[in-house]
Formats: structure tokens, C-alpha cells, sequence
């Protein structure tokens, strides 16, 4: 089993980062949230979990064990398979996530693409408890929520994004990070810079 993978990043995009270990390149699935983190660093160490199906072997890293301990927590529920795992870690943090599962707070769990009733309830009924035991300072979503930003611009760039053809939770995120920094941005300015970052 592999443990973690260290060496150089020798390429990467927000959904694969190809790690290179003495001379054998790595293709590993990532989060948004650990795209984010590694982006920019020559050297990485992404915290490793296998998926062996019949028809593929893939790898799925992690910037942070906690990160990898609540995807493993997240595809051990029925119906949550590694790419909604991998979804929901790119839509919320860490702590947040821990924060909505501890909360019981379905509705921000619906907002995730592929999540419907049901899939949010067993999530929070199925994790409520395990959450605890990962030691992960739990945040409320709200509260780390960004200020206002200009819903039409908002609504207008993720519409266009997503008939470009990414996912509307990551293209939901890369709008708001750019809204907040520059609240008066035109919305082709947005998807611009969106499409630098997704």
C-alpha cells in the first residue's frame, strides 16, 4: 500500500497532479483543495489512498492526512463514490466540511454537484459521529463565507463556465475568489480569470 508519494511535480491541473519518484510519473487524482495548496511548489508530498477496480487502478492524493482521512470517511458511504468524494473536498475545506457534518447541515451538503436528499442525510447520519475522532477544528461554512459579491456578475460567469464544461461547484469557487478580490470586475474579466485558475 502506498502511503504518501514525495517528489517533483512535474505537471498539474486542478483535478491531476503528475508527481515524478525516480523517474516514474505518478498520475494523482486531487482535490481543489490541494490543488491550491501545491500549486506553484516544485516539490510535493501528497498523502496517498488506491482505488483497485477490474477496469482501473487509480490514485487519489491528498495535501493534508486529514483531507485523505475525510475522503476515505466520505466514499465509505453508500452511494459516494472517489469522484463525489473528490467533489466535496473541492467544494468546501476541510474544517468546513467537518463543520456542516457536525452541524447536521444538509442544505450546504445539496449545494454539492451529484449530492441529492438522501446522499446529504446518510452523510451527515453515517459521519456525525466518526468526525470527532479525526481531530479536524470544525468551521461553520457561514462564517467563513465571503463578503457580498455581485450575485449577477456571480450567476452569469458560473452559467457560462459551466456551458464551457466545468463542474459548477469548482467554477462557483474560482468566481467568488475572484469577485472578492476584485468586486467591480466585468463578468468576461471573471471568466477570464476564472478559466486561468479551474
Amino acid at each position: 500500500m502506498i502511503e504518501y508519494l514525495k517528489g517533483t511535480l512535474a505537471d498539474l491541473t486542478p483535478a491531476l497532479a503528475i508527481v515524478e519518484c525516480h523517474g516514474v510519473g505518478y498520475g494523482v487524482n486531487i482535490s481543489l483543495n490541494t490543488f491550491s495548496a501545491i500549486q506553484g511548489k516544485q516539490e510535493v508530498r501528497l498523502w496517498i489512498t488506491e482505488s483497485i477496480r477490474e477496469d482501473a487502478y487509480q490514485l487519489w492524493g491528498f495535501s493534508t492526512r486529514a483531507e485523505r482521512e475525510l475522503f476515505l470517511l466520505l466514499t465509505s458511504v453508500s452511494g459516494i463514490g472517489a469522484g463525489t468524494g473528490r467533489m466535496i473536498l473541492s467544494s468546501m475545506t476541510v474544517s468546513e466540511l467537518a463543520g456542516v457534518i457536525s452541524e447536521g447541515n444538509d442544505k450546504m451538503l445539496k449545494s454539492v454537484k451529484g449530492i441529492g436528499p438522501k446522499a446529504a442525510q446518510r452523510i451527515i447520519v453515517d459521519l456525525r459521529d466518526k468526525i470527532g475522532s479525526l481531530g479536524i477544528e470544525a468551521s461553520s461554512p457561514a462564517a467563513a463565507a465571503a463578503p457580498s459579491v455581485n450575485k449577477e456578475v456571480m450567476d452569469e460567469a458560473v452559467a457560462a463556465l459551466t456551458m464551457l464544461g466545468f463542474s459548477p461547484a469548482p467554477a462557483h469557487k474560482a468566481v467568488q475568489h475572484i469577485l472578492t478580490d476584485e468586486p467591480s470586475a466585468p463578468v468576461e474579466r471573471v471568466i477570464k480569470l476564472a478559466l486561468k485558475m479551474l
